[in-house]
């Protein structure tokens, strides 16, 4: 079974939270979909701030955190809406490892949004040769999470928060993050219909439960590590 949780507006840093409680804690498989979070920047466990965060993001008080997964650093507001799968490794057709893994997430996202020109290109999603989705993942021993940064829409001056980071994908090709972002909202007609179109598949590929944010709260006060770190408070 694939529980379904759908919210809206909650902050990435308290998605985060939860995600990690749900990973470390529970054996239950989830697919969460939140649409929007207040304005934040999320580095990769590993991510250097000096490296990848201009320093004007402090004097405009913009929250950072460092998540628990691996993966590149992100801005996200209002306009970002953010899937996670957190699964038993049964859930998948093949060994999770990290590159099935995107390939499998790769392939139901190009089912279920039906976009000419989407793909995987390295560990991004892509259409043609622009990025439109951001993934990390967290492997575990019987247990997997992936999520990803679909970029719906973007506040063009909260790219200049983010440096030019050391280590790029190749398809970047340098280029500046303007000219290698592409904004969903151009080849979906409007963001309720991209959610439906992935609870729909979902649907149709699992026998699915819809849960609500108060019935999963509960996994928070569970004893398990918390790696979730802030960097500058909201």
């Amino acid at each position: 079974m694939l529980h379904i949780l759908h919210l809206k507006n909650i902050p990435i840093w308290e998605q985060l939270a939860l995600e990690e409680a749900l990973l470390r804690t529970d054996e239950r498989n989830f697919f969460i979909l939140n649409e929007g979070s207040p304005r934040a920047i999320i580095m990769g466990i590993s991510g250097q701030e000096k490296e990848l965060i201009h320093p004007k993001a402090h004097d405009d008080l913009v929250p950072i955190f460092r998540r628990f997964s691996g993966g590149g650093t992100v801005i996200v507001d209002e306009n970002t809406l953010f899937t996670s799968w957190i699964a038993q490794k049964e859930l998948l057709p093949h060994a999770p490892f990290p590159e099935k893994i995107l390939q499998w997430t790769a392939s139901f996202y190009q089912k279920a949004l039906e976009i000419d020109g989407f793909s995987l290109k390295e560990n991004d999603y892509a259409i043609h040769h622009l990025k439109c989705g951001g993934n990390a993942q967290y492997l575990r021993k019987d247990r997997w999470l992936h999520h990803t940064t679909f970029l719906w829409d973007f506040t063009e001056s909260n790219m200049n928060y983010l440096l030019h980071p050391p280590k790029i994908p190749l398809y970047r090709q340098n280029r500046s993050h303007l000219d290698f972002l592409c904004r969903l909202k151009e080849f979906i007609p409007s963001k309720e219909l991209m959610v439906k179109k992935i609870i729909d598949n979902l649907e149709a590929a699992y026998l699915v439960k819809h849960l609500s944010l108060k019935e999963v709260l509960p996994v928070l006060q569970k004893e398990h590590r918390k790696t979730l770190q802030q960097i500058l408070r909201p």
